[in-house]
């Protein structure tokens, strides 16, 4: 059984058009019958340009956004037939990361603070040694100095406090983690950083990991197998290597020309 199953899952928004003297109702539909599965440990890369769903698909399956129709199967139970309360308390074994680590990291809390309150939602009566040692911990795990976890996030670098988002997502010890363009905000050497960590972290605690961009050459490199979404839909999808040597779609096609190539040296 797939660690996640997604099936025909559609999210629907209701918007109004026209004008004042003749109003209407339009339906966008950001989702729309996307159906895929994915095992334990593995890193799907779901690639797609800006507006196609990606990330409304993401948050449909983080349950920030509830679904039109469909099902999000995790570890055998479907998570849209829960209430919001019990998604809760299921949450804590799915987390995401965020585009803008700035802007989901609250700025007046310091590091530790973000990282204790992660923490203690998975172990509401943990405190003292033992939740500083957790604290010290994570932060080592993701790159980031011990010493600094009395700080607050305006004084640390992009990657740096893009680390310390993944650290919080880390926090809960959560076996599904959802990075939603974690990298397009950061240079291309702090890029490759956090690609390595995320590809480490795989590997030390066995993370199955959905990782959305719209950089098909930044997900070539981190995932297994990929899937491209175009206007709501999936309309192609298969192992990483496969996809870029034998693409079948027209769109991925497209998205796979645009990737810049270095130029040729001239003799």
């Amino acid at each position: 059984m797939p660690y996640l199953e997604i099936r025909d899952l559609q999210t629907h928004f209701r918007k109004r058009a026209g004008s004042v003297f003749a109003p209407t109702v339009e339906t966008i539909r950001a989702v729309d019958g996307v159906s895929l599965s994915i095992e334990k440990g593995e890193i799907l890369g779901l690639v797609g340009e800006s507006g196609c769903g990606k990330s409304t698909l993401s948050r449909t399956v983080m349950q920030l956004i509830r679904p039109t129709a469909g099902s999000i199967i995790l570890d055998g139970e479907d998570l849209a037939k829960l209430p919001p309360s019990v998604v809760r308390k299921r949450r804590l074994d799915f987390q995401m990361i965020f585009q803008d680590p700035y802007a989901s990291l609250n700025p007046r809390m310091t590091v530790f603070s973000t990282l204790a309150e992660a923490i203690k939602q998975r172990h509401p009566g943990i405190g003292g040694d033992d939740l500083a040692g957790r604290v010290t911990r994570l932060m080592e795990t993701v790159g980031l100095d011990p010493r600094f976890q009395k700080k607050y996030p305006h004084e640390f670098s992009g990657g740096q406090r893009q680390r310390i988002a993944i650290a919080r997502a880390l926090a809960p010890e959560p076996k599904l983690v959802i990075a939603d363009e974690p990298v397009s905000a950061l240079d291309v050497s702090i890029q490759s950083q956090i690609l390595n960590l995320l590809k480490k972290l795989r590997a030390d605690l066995g993370l199955t990991m959905i990782f959305i961009t719209h950089d098909l050459g930044v997900v070539r490199y981190l995932a297994d197998r990929i899937v491209v979404m175009y206007k709501g839909k999936i309309v192609e999808e298969g192992e990483a290597e496969a996809l870029f040597d034998h693409p079948r779609n027209d769109y991925t096609k497209k998205l796979l020309a645009a990737i810049p190539k270095l130029a040729a040296t001239p003799a």
